[in-house]
């Protein structure tokens, strides 16, 4: 039996299907106007050990959007859509930038072992679908038109503050959320349908019945959701940050329409912050996943420094910390090279193997406590009572859900080095030492030159010829 904290109760629930045969999840996903920075890719592998988890006990059906139209930079519905803003930066059609970023989102979701959703869907792939969600809520009576859109009105919905609370709500100025404009009724309206420009021409721009435009980022994920998975949703995921406005206006667009609740369990993940702050592509404050491998980590080491904390706390990065989850990986998967070397990789169940899968499987299933099941995991590969078959055995359900390659043969490659390679090696590694990044990133240029790439491990630096 699963508990999960619930956004909505504030509270850990016992996890009810709707169907048991058939369990549905919606996660938000990338908007694709540029790369995804670890602090995004964290909520996917929180979201990657729920999709794990639950297929532990039901058959699941996954879906995710892929945002490539309607993400405005402001949550005050006006400024730039961020897919035209990146077409702009990088000279290339809008449609270009999405097909980019979406191919490199992927590869970093896969390259971190996340486990690919049943269904993607588009935004610029539903637009029919958004545009019968908007005319529902306007023959209800939920809109109204200003000259730039057609917007929700959200006091016409009595449980706008499902999720935030009403306090919360209620203590919201014009302004404090989102600009007031002078059109909007309420500070907390939102808009359904953009109309474009008068002055020039969107990439991106449909026929309507309101007229030529684009769909609000909120219906999108609505009109998509409900698409393939009903008017009710087991459970809807997402980062923390989507609570207060996208979840909510969710909740009271789905909800007005249909009259029937929208999600039953909503979990969000918490934010990857920087001693500075929150990692922010706004604020140019971000590091990529291909950062981490050109400074030579195992992007699997960026997994396992997640799965260290749980995905409802913030998680501090630094490179300090990152060491010491490689250096952590390193050793958990030499405990499992041992007990593969020692079984000929051959399980054995027992009572005892059972007991401890068990307990494994209880730690994820209160509210997805992933740090406990790594901390399990190291329990189980040093216990002494455990025979290797039986440690295999464990092995085989733990990483089936950390995802670690802890059942991978791991052979480091030695590279037979120049001496002057040898030397520019030393010296780089006491610049690292006196943590010199400048010169050591000279170094590394220079070793380059000669013809090595060197990459730093928690094993120290290695290389390879080019």
């Amino acid at each position: 039996m699963m508990y999960l904290y619930n956004t909505a109760t504030h509270q850990k629930d016992k996890f009810i299907p709707q169907d048991i045969k058939r369990v549905t999840m919606y996660c938000c996903g990338p908007t694709v106007y540029n790369f995804a920075h670890i602090g995004n890719l964290r909520t996917y592998i929180f979201e990657d050990i729920l999709s794990r988890t639950l297929r532990l006990y039901y058959p699941l059906v996954h879906v995710m959007n892929v945002t490539d139209v309607g993400h405005l930079v402001s949550d005050a519905d006006d400024g730039e859509d961020k897919m035209e803003l990146g077409a702009a930066r990088e000279g290339k059609s809008a449609w270009d930038i999405a097909k980019f970023y979406e191919e490199k989102f992927w590869q970093d979701y896969d390259t971190l072992h996340c486990t690919r959703p049943n269904i993607v869907s588009r935004a610029t792939e539903h637009i029919a679908q958004m545009i019968a969600l908007v005319k529902t809520l306007e023959d209800k009576g939920y809109t109204y038109r200003t000259s730039d859109g057609i917007y929700y009105d959200t006091s016409k919905f009595a449980r706008y503050d499902t999720l935030v609370g009403h306090a919360r709500i209620s203590g919201l100025q014009g302004g404090a959320r989102v600009e007031m404009s002078d059109e909007k009724r309420h500070p907390t309206d939102f808009a359904l349908w953009k109309f474009s420009p008068k002055d020039k021409k969107r990439q991106m721009e449909w026929n309507s019945p309101w007229g030529i435009g684009f769909p609000g980022w909120h219906i999108e994920c609505s009109a998509m959701a409900m698409q393939y998975l009903g008017n009710t949703l087991d459970i809807h995921c997402g980062g923390i940050d989507h609570v207060t406005i996208h979840h909510t206006n969710e909740i009271a667009q789905s909800e007005a329409a249909t009259g029937q609740k929208y999600v039953n369990y909503w979990l969000h993940g918490e934010f990857l912050i920087l001693r500075s702050g929150k990692m922010s592509k706004s604020g140019g404050t971000f590091v990529t996943l291909d950062v981490l491998k050109q400074k030579g980590y195992d992007p699997l080491a960026y997994r396992y420094l997640c799965l260290s904390a749980h995905y409802r706390t913030q998680l501090e990065f630094s490179y300090e910390s990152l060491d010491s989850a490689a250096k952590s990986l390193k050793n958990l998967r030499a405990l499992a090279e041992q007990i593969a070397q020692e079984t000929s990789r051959t399980a054995t169940e027992t009572a005892n193997s059972r007991l401890w899968k068990d307990k494994f499987i209880a730690a994820l299933s209160d509210d997805l406590n992933a740090p406990k099941a790594l901390a399990l995991t190291w329990e189980v590969l040093r216990n002494g009572e455990l025979t290797a078959a039986e440690k295999w055995d464990f092995l085989q359900l733990a990483d089936s859900i950390l995802s670690l390659d802890l059942l991978k043969e791991h052979t480091p490659v030695q590279t037979e080095l120049p001496p002057q390679v040898q030397d520019l090696l030393s010296k780089r590694a006491a610049a690292r030492q006196a943590k010199d990044w400048k010169k050591s990133d000279e170094l590394r240029d220079a070793i380059a030159q000669a013809g090595y790439i060197v990459k730093d491990t928690p094993q120290g630096q290695q290389t390879e010829k080019k």
